[in-house]
């Protein structure tokens, strides 16, 4: 009789724990993610030689070096991690990866979240286990683990699309929908918030889409390369996409690539400037144990982080261009405008910036967020030279 209160009882308390789970309504894409994205993935530096060790030392670095205490929270595994399914189909880890649930809960201990890739096709970029046919079984095993973001990268899936759809862009956009709505539902089931990131490489128009088949970030654009030319090119072709991006959907022109040395200290600077008007997600890309000092000012500048994690939630756009100089503002909440100058040209030049321009009075406030500083206007006009493949960030307020 006592065994039989004692079943009951337990079989009454799961009922409610698991009615109050039932009752507690999935995050919304702002609840999710409110600003963008912030944190490191594996796939710039360490590509597919990644392993838990690099792992284990970049959630480390982020946690002691002033990089989580800047806003930084996303340990990200890219490509290469999976290894063979079971008997019943679940995803197992590959040697690289012995412990994945461990390695989860050691980034869980310092305060971080976890991020981890695949592909809705047969197989990942790199040649590894997708999630083809497998969608729920890899959404639950995820949820299992405490997965908090998942990179879904479109790769051999496109090979399908071309397939079936040929050249009819209407019929690939529409396979590519159902796609990622497909995992997002298997997400959604789960009962555990997972950002979700769409990798597509921006066809299709995806920022017209994304965000109606819960994506909260998509890729605008090609890879990313650690050099000058691609990163400005990706960059200031963003212009014209700040109406499709807001708080839970934010336009990805892909991953920071400072601190991998291909890169002037001035091109980086333009890079997080760029990056932060954009109102992009700021993914390192880097080897976080091995950063110089300069690579991790860049990377925890308080100020230029603020304009990307602005509470408004707006993504910025271009002004004004002449010649290799373009201005870019993004509104900020409470009114202020942050403000960047950039030179394109691999030769200084000196810029006069016009108050007028963004509709602010003469004796409006400025200041210098790589100077930290506060600087004037003369009569509505601000004055100074910018080195070459260089910027200057303002926040202006009135």
């Amino acid at each position: 009789m006592k065994l039989l209160h004692r079943v009951v009882a337990c079989g009454a308390a799961l009922l409610v724990a698991t009615s109050l789970y039932a009752q507690k309504p999935y995050p919304t894409a702002a609840q999710l993610s409110p600003t963008p994205p912030m944190g490191w993935n594996s796939w710039n530096h360490f590509h597919g030689s990644v392993n838990e060790a690099d792992v284990k030392a970049a959630a480390k670095a982020m946690a002691t070096s002033g990089m989580e205490a800047a806003g930084y929270k996303y340990i990200v595994i890219d490509d290469t991690w999976q290894g063979q399914r079971d008997a019943q189909g679940f995803i197992h880890p590959n040697s690289k990866f012995p412990d994945m649930p461990g390695l989860i809960k050691y980034v869980h201990s310092l305060g971080l979240k976890f991020g981890i890739y695949s592909s809705p096709g047969p197989k990942t970029c790199a040649g590894y286990t997708g999630s083809y046919g497998h969608v729920r079984q890899d959404a639950e095993t995820y949820a299992k683990w405490g997965v908090d973001y998942l990179k879904y990268d479109l790769c051999s899936y496109g090979g399908i699309i071309h397939k079936v759809a040929g050249n009819n862009i209407a019929k690939q956009r529409a396979m590519q929908e159902a796609a990622y709505e497909k995992m997002h539902k298997a997400l959604v089931a789960t009962g555990r918030p997972i950002v979700f990131s769409l990798c597509q490489y921006g066809t299709t128009s995806v920022w017209k889409w994304g965000a109606s088949v819960g994506g909260n970030l998509w890729r605008t654009t090609g890879d990313i390369q650690d050099n000058y030319a691609r990163m400005a090119h990706i960059g200031f072709t963003q212009a014209g996409l700040s109406r499709f991006a807001g708080p839970g959907h934010w336009n990805d022109p892909d991953m920071l690539e400072i601190g991998n040395g291909g890169m002037t200290p001035e091109e980086e600077m333009t890079h997080m400037s760029l990056w932060s008007i954009l109102a992009a997600p700021l993914m390192a890309g880097n080897d976080l144990s091995k950063m110089s000092p300069e690579t991790l000012s860049i990377l925890t500048n308080r100020e230029v982080i603020a304009v990307d994690q602005d509470r408004l939630g707006r993504e910025g756009n271009r002004i004004w261009e002449q010649g290799p100089l373009q201005v870019w503002v993004k509104p900020l909440a409470g009114g202020a405008k942050a403000v960047g100058i950039f030179n394109t040209s691999r030769n200084p030049h000196v810029m006069t910036f016009h108050l007028s321009w963004i509709g602010f009075p003469a004796d409006a406030h400025m200041r210098d967020l790589w100077k930290h500083e506060n600087v004037k206007a003369k009569n509505g006009a601000y004055t100074v030279e910018i080195p070459w493949h260089g910027v200057v960030m303002l926040k202006v307020t009135r």
